[in-house]
Order: structure tokens, then sequence, then C-alpha cells
């Protein structure tokens, strides 16, 4: 996955592509692996990083949904769960089984939550992750050591997946570039093409390193720009209605020992009638999340006050340490693309969390909604449907099973450089040259030789890039992660040919926009 050669292989013909998708979040991303595995010709462009927006910044769950199963949402759930499943065999390096513990209070709970995550295992079938169970009160405490015993009368534990995103992201990318798709980050689109019937024939976009602008075919082109897909169409047509209701999503970062086992723990009802889960991650627990209607979208949200204090305050119900505003390590935003309400109905939580595919006049596909534990099978419904509509013969999904770039098994989660899967041994070897093995952090158990890695094999082009997606810093240690940034400008400037100027640009843009995730 090199950027100079993808931009080179656009430069150099001026084919007609099956598909281009616009948008490199998880529907894009699952758009793009579909099509390129059933033989398609895919362009995918992405205007910033590629989960830059709402797909970096989800709960690290890659789970049926609990609660749409409460609001009676039997099939979202089922085809949760089956792609759960699925993407638990497909990348065991990314997606892992993890138990929860659901802290009951009384008999009626405890009975209510028993039965309906026994339903919740029925409805995943052979692909369950393991079986639902009441425990009692002392096994409750044994399992979550910090849980506040005066609040519970029990738990009840069942199993989701857990994942880390972004890395998802870039593996499934280099699936997609493997099978033969062009995937290009910093293209900003600018305009589609239209032929004089007025339907969609294409794209105009600026790549954003070098200011050149193209003109590219396209049979069918697909808004897949989740939050932002009213912008693309508007650009088709100025009068389109408006279809995407942003709904906004926070999470904290603390530290193991709030959450010091193997267990999350999920807290079903909480004030505002969400969910709120506490996650262990990459050593970190994620605290999350919120769900706030938000009037217009952005590529960095930011938290609210009363969001920040509200997780604090319901974290600190359940534990017996309470989490205090010093102890967050990263506080992040993410927005939800929902589809937007037809009625007057502002209850977020009750918008249908299910993808919708539209069609418009132009013969544009924008697919709104979803999440990204349904990624594979969104891009499977987008390219049924383009296959359909253009009349082109259906070839069948090939992605149920096909194993994503670094698949491995048996994965040793105390080893900091898990995620990179069977990558490992080449990042190892890149290591071995002289300095690459030295640490830019001890904290984050990061060295320099991975830098170098996502520059020249992960298309990462800022420090922004390194820090925030290739890897996690910025949400699991926003300050040590500024610490960072000056070594890690140093590397890629050597990698990418830029001077001092470029360095210090990148560390000024850098922190301006991530001390915003320090409280």
């Amino acid at each position: 996955m090199i950027r100079n050669e993808m931009i080179g292989e656009i430069d150099n013909n001026s084919k007609e592509y099956d598909f281009v998708v616009i948008g490199g979040g998880a529907t894009g991303i699952g758009i793009a692996l579909e099509a390129s595995a059933r033989g398609y010709s895919v362009l995918l462009l992405e205007k910033s990083d590629f989960t830059k927006s709402t797909s970096s910044k989800s709960t690290k769950l890659v789970h049926g949904g609990v609660r749409y199963l409460e609001q009676g949402n039997i099939s979202l759930v089922r085809e949760a769960l089956t792609e759960r499943g699925l993407l638990v065999k497909n990348a065991p390096h990314l997606v892992k089984n993890l138990s929860f513990i659901i802290p009951t209070h009384g008999f009626y709970d405890e009975v209510l939550y028993t039965v309906g995550l026994t339903l919740y295992d029925l409805l995943a079938g052979k692909l369950s992750l393991g079986k639902s169970k009441w425990l009692s009160k002392s096994k409750t405490i044994q399992r979550i050591s910090t849980i506040n015993p005066e609040k519970i009368s029990a738990g009840v534990e069942y199993h989701d997946g857990q994942f880390d995103d972004t890395r998802l992201a870039i593996n499934t990318l280099q699936t997609a570039v493997g099978l033969g798709a062009t995937v290009l980050n910093y293209c900003d689109v600018k305009g589609l093409v239209k032929n004089s019937a007025g339907k969609v024939t294409g794209v105009k976009f600026i790549d954003q390193e070098t200011a050149k602008e193209y003109e590219i075919k396209g049979k069918q082109v697909v808004n897949a720009t989740g939050v932002f897909a009213d912008d693309i169409l508007k650009m088709d047509s100025p009068r389109a209605e408006k279809t995407i209701a942003p709904s906004q999503g926070v999470h904290l970062v603390l530290d193991k020992s709030f959450l010091p086992g193997s267990h999350g723990i999920m807290i079903p009802k909480t004030d505002d009638g969400r969910v709120l889960f506490l996650v262990p991650w990459h050593n970190r627990v994620v605290v999350g999340t919120t769900d706030t209607p938000i009037a217009k979208e952005s590529l960095e949200p930011i938290a609210l006050e009363e969001e920040i204090e509200f997780i604090l305050k319901t974290a600190a119900r359940y534990l017996t340490k309470a989490p205090l505003r010093a102890d967050v390590l990263s506080v992040f935003a993410g927005l939800r693309p929902l589809a937007a309400s037809k009625g007057n109905g502002s209850k977020t939580k009750e918008i249908s969390r299910s993808h919708k595919i539209f069609e418009s006049d132009s013969g544009l596909l924008t697919m709104i909604g979803g999440k990204w534990t349904t990624y594979r099978k969104m891009g499977e419904d987008l390219v049924d449907k383009a296959e359909k509509k253009l009349g082109w013969s259906h070839i069948s999904t090939k992605t149920r099973n096909l194993k994503i770039h670094g698949y491995k098994e048996h994965v040793v989660y105390e080893n900091p450089l898990y995620f990179y899967g069977s990558d490992e041994e080449g990042l190892l070897n890149l290591a071995k040259e002289e300095g690459m093995d030295t640490h830019i952090s001890e904290a984050l158990q990061v060295i320099n030789a991975q830098v170098v890695w996502a520059v020249k094999y992960e298309m990462a082009r800022t420090i922004e890039d390194f820090l925030a997606r290739r890897t996690r810093c910025q949400l699991l240690d926003a300050q040590e992660s500024i610490k960072m940034a000056p070594q890690v400008a140093k590397i890629m400037a050597n990698e990418l040919g830029k001077d001092q100027d470029w360095q210090e640009k990148q560390v000024a843009d850098y922190m301006e926009v991530t001390l915003k995730y320090i409280l």
C-alpha cells in the first residue's frame, strides 16, 4: 500500500473504474474490499486520512447490540452477531472475545438480563463467543475487583467482541489493495462528473499533497462519507434533502487500575437511558459512550463538559475507586451518521442503526447508517445493489471467509506489537537496523521502526496519522503522545524527504489537535 505507486497508476492511465468510492471510513473500506474481492476495479478516495473521523472513535466493540435486542430489532442483532463471529475468524489478530459483566440490582434485573442474554447467544448460533450466565455477588466481585459491592445484588456474564478500529481499517485496505484496489488518502473530491443525461460518470478530485487535479471515470460512484454524506448529495443535487442527523459519542480513557482484570463492564441503564461500557483496551480502560444530537458535523468534534461529567459520575457510581478529571488520559469524541428522522423524534438512541442505501436520480449510490461490526455486510449489500442496478451478472460475495491482511492465530496480547499480526516479523527485521529498535516512548512501548513501517507500508503521511491511527498513542495517553511528536516528525521527514519547516509545522498542528484530547 504505497501512495506514490497508487497516484502513479492514476497518472498513467485513463481507465474507467467499476467502482469509485468516496470515503475512507468503515463503510467505504467495506465496499472497497467487497468489490475488489469480486474482481471489480476499485478506486477509493479519502479527503483526509483513512478513518480520520467517526471510524477511529468507536467504543472498540464488535457487538450485536444488546440494546437493539431490547428494542425488538432482532434482525439487526442477528446480522451483527453473524458479522461479529466472522470478524473473530477472519482477523483474530485484531478482534477477540471479551467477557462482560452486567451488574444487577435485585431479582428482576437478574432474571431479565439472564433471559435476554441467553436469547442473544441463541441468535449468534454456531458463531457464539460463549454462554451467558448468572453470577453470584461474590463471583461478580471476584471477576471485577473494583466494582462497588453496595451497588449490586449479583451479575450476569456475557461475551462480545473487542477490536482496534483503525488497525482493522488499515489491514482491510491492505487486503483490498492485494486484490487490485487503488486506495488514496488526502484526495478531496470536489465535484461529480455527469453525462448529457445527468447521470454521474465519475468524479473530480484534488491530490492535497501536490494540488494536482484529476478527473476519473467510474461506472458506479458511491457516496460512503458517513456524517458528511449530505455534502456529496448537495454536490449531486443542490436541492437534496438532509439525510444525516449526526449524534456525538464521547469516551474517556483511564489507567488500567480502574478495571484491573480481563473483563469489561456493561451498565445497561444510565440516567440518559443509554448503555455505558467500561472496556479493557491496549492496557487501558475505555469508558463511554454518550449520545448527544449535534447540529453540525466536523472532523474533530469536541467533547462537551456535560458529557464528560456524565461519564465520570456514572462510572463513579459503580466503581470503588471513583475516576476524577485528573485521571483521564485522553478524551475523544466521534459522530454517528444516523439517518435523519422524518418526524420530530430527537431521541437518537431510538433511531435505527441499520444501514440504508439511497439511489439518486443521477445514479449515485449513498450508504448511510450502519456500524463497524457490519462493515463487511454493508459492502456486500452495496455491491449487490450496484450489480442489479447496472444489469451486471451477479457475482456472489467472496468476503465471508476472507482472511484479513495480518491474519495470525494464537496472538499474545501482552506483546506490544501484537496488533501487527503476521506483519510483526517484517517489522522486527526492520528494527534490526541501527537505531530502529530504540523506544520513542517507553510508557506506550513504541519504537522507531514502527514509524518507518507506517510510512513505507501503511500510507502514513503526517505525524497525526501515525500517533492517532497507525498506533493509538493519542487515544491511550494524549500528553505522552505530544512528547513523542518531535521524534516521530524527524523520522517521517527522513522517510518522506521533508525539511525542518515541515517537521515544526507537523508538531504544531499535532499539538493543536491533541490538546483537545486532554482535560
